[in-house]
């Protein structure tokens, strides 16, 4: 009987431009699930900028050692005691929310991501970049047949996230809507956009050409740099990037009475002094809003695998076996981003 099992470990903090390779492949003991937790034997688990937060120190890991990844995909092998609602030999997935108290006044109105003790897969419990893991059966998500694994893998972070950063847009008037950054998430929010606002002008405004390539190929309206001027102004722009630079250009590119919406658990701290570029008369003033997006719920996950799977909506993938993971982080730090990341785990 199999006792230990492949894991990419992160051991440490570090920078990613100094330290090429911060995750290590490492024989590792196979997890036992708890009372009430599944145990999931992964198939695949997504690359997400998360995950360069973690490493660089900009939403640390409470302790170290700890296995990454929150985008997790595979069939449950075993279960605890006390589990009822999920079975041997099912797949699920499991996102970015671990777990959560479910009594606090938080949680009781449904905003299970803000509640004091909400947990985070691959950050406060090890997560997917391991040929196992384990996980509350009530945050293991059920996957619809749609989806092959690699797709499943980044609908439950950047689709689920992408969900409801465009709920909390607001876009309620008709105006247009501004994508800045066009990796993982924002790639799905165009999609997702594109079918339930087929008429509506999105203005995407990312720092390579082939991002904005690939963003007209997939149906915006308009493609820019990040600072450059769109054709009109937006009522809603979602920032799904890692910098400050794209928050204070989408804010003189909103409407008055305009919303961003800031898609991102970090910012990188090299360009905080951006922060003194906001000018409150050209960028603040008539009523403009920033929000911020913190986390993700079920509910999220729930709907919108659920939507995904009647548009359909397939995300467009890159694979990478499970030691090359170190790889697949440093292509995201540079931006070489076509679609999603994802690790073969088995």
């Amino acid at each position: 009987m199999r006792t230990m099992m492949k894991a990419m470990l992160l051991q440490k903090l570090s920078d990613l431009r100094s330290e090429r390779e911060p995750l290590r492949l490492v024989e590792y003991p196979i997890p036992e699930p708890g009372s009430g937790e599944v145990r999931i034997r992964v198939a695949v688990c997504g690359v997400c900028h998360t995950e360069l937060d973690e490493i660089e120190g900009r939403t640390p890991p409470p302790k170290l050692p700890v296995i990454l990844g929150h985008q997790a995909v595979g069939q449950i092998d075993k279960v605890g005691a006390d589990v009822s609602n999920r079975q041997l030999g099912e797949r699920v997935g499991v996102a970015w929310i671990y777990s959560a108290c479910g009594h606090c006044r938080w949680c009781v109105q449904g905003l299970e991501n803000l509640c004091p003790e909400f947990r985070a897969t691959g950050r406060d419990a090890d997560g997917g970049y391991a040929e196992y893991m384990v996980v509350p059966e009530g945050f293991a998500h059920p996957l619809p047949d749609t989806f092959s694994d690699a797709e499943a893998a980044p609908l439950l972070c950047a689709g689920a996230i992408g969900y409801r950063s465009l709920s909390l847009a607001g876009l309620d008037s008709g105006g247009a809507l501004g994508l800045t950054g066009f990796g993982a998430s924002a790639h799905l929010v165009l999609k997702l956009v594109r079918h339930q606002y087929p008429d509506l002008p999105v203005y995407v405004f990312a720092r390579s050409e082939k991002e904005q390539q690939f963003a007209m190929e997939l149906g915006a309206t308009w493609a820019g740099g990040t600072e450059d001027q769109a054709p009109a102004l937006m009522e809603a722009i979602i920032d799904t990037t890692p910098a400050w630079l794209p928050v204070v250009a989408a804010m003189r590119q909103l409407e008055p009475g305009g919303r961003l919406v800031i898609n991102a658990i970090g910012k990188e701290i090299h360009d905080r002094e951006l922060l003194t570029r906001i000018d409150y008369l050209r960028d603040l003033w008539m009523e403009k809003e920033i929000k911020s997006v913190a986390n993700v719920t079920r509910k999220d996950v729930t709907e919108f695998l659920k939507l995904a799977a009647e548009i359909p909506l397939h995300p467009t993938c890159e694979v990478f076996p499970l030691k090359d993971a170190n790889q697949a982080l440093l292509e995201l730090k540079e931006r070489k981003i076509r679609g999603a990341k994802i690790l073969r785990i088995s």
